[in-house]
């Protein structure tokens, strides 16, 4: 496997695992909008899993849109 194609299984395992707590999360947002709970304890749980969400994927989108470090090309052969 050549190093492209490496990155690019890397780039969909990170998209697919997104997509994966994104589901999640909306799931446990469903499930809260559900429950019988005071205004304020669902504000405060809400505002909690908007935070782990955050800090789940964040990471994961920054990674993906991170632009590729490359190396300048080799100045030996050139004449100076």
């Amino acid at each position: 496997m050549g190093l492209e194609e490496r990155r690019q299984t890397i780039k969909a395992q990170r998209e697919q695992l997104i997509s994966e707590l994104e589901a999640i999360y909306m799931g446990a947002f469903e499930r809260i909008g559900q429950l019988e709970m005071g205004e304020g304890a669902v504000a405060r749980l809400t505002q909690l899993m908007l935070r782990s969400r955050e800090a789940a994927i964040t990471p994961l989108q920054e990674e993906i849109e991170a632009p590729l470090i490359t190396r300048a090309p080799d100045q030996a052969g050139q004449a100076n």
